[in-house]
């Protein structure tokens, strides 16, 4: 066990398998997902040490009606996504499981009064695999998987951050999957005035994650959806959004801050770190 705690990342996962794709340049040479590229190849160095394991929790993994809990050994590959080439079905990051860690957020949450669930089949979806296969390329870091409650309220994931939190003191880190911006009808068409609202919606979450005090940041997060340019950045639903909820929880008494902030076609996006 260590005596410095880690940090806890809601990280931006990207548009399905985007280091894999040839997406065309602009015209200073740069492609869309460049920012990102850039920030997860330098994830390992801002966490600042190499992870016991990983405990990730992914906006793709949101239908469960209780947190469950990934135990397979080896894991493997989830594919889903659409409509893309061949060859982005024979990626393979394969990375190991951690079953005795699986047990124990099972334990952590039931002593929290949290129910659970444990789930030995399932794979990697590309919420965990693609982010990780840029940041830990050598999957030299066992990786534990948390989904989300299918209710996808702020409530219950800030509970269950603050379930976790003691992991931070185990050497576990905990990233959070998602997007800050997830409009998939938008996503690859320009609008000015979308942009715009993009960008107003990005400032607040900002703000949002930045205040001091942990009370009030949960209060505004919960209130996500009063923004008036909220809704218009998440659809159909916002569940790579409630990723955030639960790194929030996490942090405790930590503020946030602002790590990466990119662009999408236009689209303003963020990643966070607590502590």
């Amino acid at each position: 066990m260590t005596t410095v705690r880690l940090p806890v990342y809601f990280i931006p996962h990207g548009g399905g398998p985007w280091p894999f794709m040839d997406f065309p340049k602009d015209e200073t040479g740069h492609g869309p997902w460049d920012e990102l590229a850039d920030f997860l190849k330098g994830f390992a160095a801002n966490v600042g040490r190499t992870p016991k394991a990983i405990l990730m929790v992914s906006g793709h993994w949101e239908k469960e009606e209780v947190p469950t809990v990934s135990t397979a050994t080896a894991p493997g590959m989830l594919y889903d996504y659409y409509g893309f080439p061949e060859h982005t079905y024979k990626i393979v990051y394969p990375a190991k499981g951690d079953p005795a860690l699986a047990q124990h957020v099972r334990d952590v949450l039931t002593e929290a009064g949290i129910a659970n669930a444990e789930d030995a089949e399932r794979g990697l979806d590309h919420g965990v695999f693609i982010p990780m296969m840029v940041a830990y390329p050598d999957a030299n870091v066992p990786l534990v998987m948390l989904s989300l409650k299918s209710t996808l309220d702020a409530e219950s994931h800030f509970a269950l951050g603050k379930a976790l939190a003691k992991l931070r003191d185990e050497d576990v880190l905990i990233i959070a999957s998602g997007m800050s911006y997830h409009n998939m009808r938008m996503f690859r068409q320009r609008d000015a005035n979308h942009e715009a609202t993009a960008k107003r919606f990005d400032d607040w979450l900002t703000a949002a994650v930045t205040l001091d005090d942990a009370q009030a940041r949960e209060a505004q997060l919960a209130s996500w959806h009063t923004n008036p340019d909220a809704l218009a950045c998440h659809v159909p639903d916002h569940d790579h959004l409630v990723p955030l909820f639960v790194a929030a929880g996490a942090a405790g008494n930590d503020r946030g801050q602002q790590v990466f902030n990119g662009t999408i076609w236009g689209k303003a996006y963020s990643g966070y770190r607590f502590g």
